[in-house]
């Protein structure tokens, strides 16, 4: 079965900050192979084939403050995604509290190669929908997303970052998003994990622009967390948040989740045909 990955960590590990490089690379055993695949997007696409994906999201956002990731991130990624855009999508990001031209920062990262923005509200410091307490910046980077037919990826649910403040991370602020900007395509990045898997449901079945995403969710865990996920396996997208603490490997993740009681047709929209419309 077809697969495509929409939540890859692949971005520049020398603008974190010390204590987030040290937590992205606790514990891991393929540092080497991941160097390798910073420098090399032809390394990355080789990972790609040993593992069966198709095509994948490359997920870079900007969080200074709080990670040291700065908008130098932007760049890279488009730099790095510029000669495969059949295969990899460059994922950018304006900051909410920081730019001064949300609207214009937006269209620049278009512009420039990015094909979806993100949004971390827990590494970012921000309610999803502070657009409505008067963030006018959040408002013209959803204002521009929604007129370029470009999807916005929110993370919600907890995040053990160190520096995480995990009160921005439940879902349920995206609903004043989806209904203020009913033509923005939204993606709830782990689809709530652990703690809000209903929210993020209810605003999936209650808005037609709001999709769900389970990268970060052990497979083995989705029905548990999404009991009801074959209802909306139309608007759910697949991804494994690779290479984060606790991802081994995206070829295991996917076979892990080709052994749940999901129908075919149910693996393959999530897997594959979902994502295929949405980004190509």
């Amino acid at each position: 079965m077809r697969v495509i990955d929409v939540h890859l960590h692949v971005q520049p590990n020398g603008e974190f900050n010390a204590e987030s490089l040290e937590f992205v690379t606790r514990g891991r055993g393929d540092l080497d192979r991941y160097a390798e695949i910073e420098l090399s997007p032809e390394a990355l696409l080789r990972y790609f084939d040993e593992h069966e994906i198709e095509a994948g999201c490359l997920i870079n956002y900007v969080a200074p403050d709080t990670l040291g990731l700065s908008d130098d991130v932007n760049a890279w990624i488009a730099r790095y995604c510029r000669d495969h855009r059949d295969r990899l999508i460059a994922v950018g990001s304006v900051h909410p509290r920081f730019s001064k031209d949300g609207y214009g920062d937006a269209l620049r990262l278009f512009d420039s190669g990015i094909r979806m923005i993100k949004l971390h509200p827990p590494h970012q410091l921000f309610f999803a929908n502070a657009h409505v307490e008067g963030n006018e910046a959040l408002a013209g980077i959803y204002r521009a997303a929604e007129e370029a037919g470009v999807p916005v990826m929110i993370h919600t649910g907890t995040s053990i970052f160190p520096s995480a403040r995990n009160r921005f991370a439940d879902p349920m602020p995206v609903d004043d998003v989806a209904v203020d900007f009913p033509k923005l395509r939204i993606v709830l990045a782990h689809s709530g994990r652990p703690l809000h898997g209903e929210a993020a449901f209810f605003l999936a079945r209650r808005h037609p622009n709001v999709f769900l995403e389970l990268s970060g969710i052990p497979p083995g865990k989705i029905l548990q967390y999404l009991p009801r996920l074959e209802e909306l396996a139309g608007k759910t997208l697949w991804g494994t948040d690779w290479p984060s603490p606790g991802i081994r490997s995206p070829s295991e993740n996917v076979a892990a989740f080709r052994a749940l009681t999901l129908s075919e047709d149910a693996q393959r929209k999530i897997l594959y045909e979902n994502a295929r419309k949405l980004f190509f």
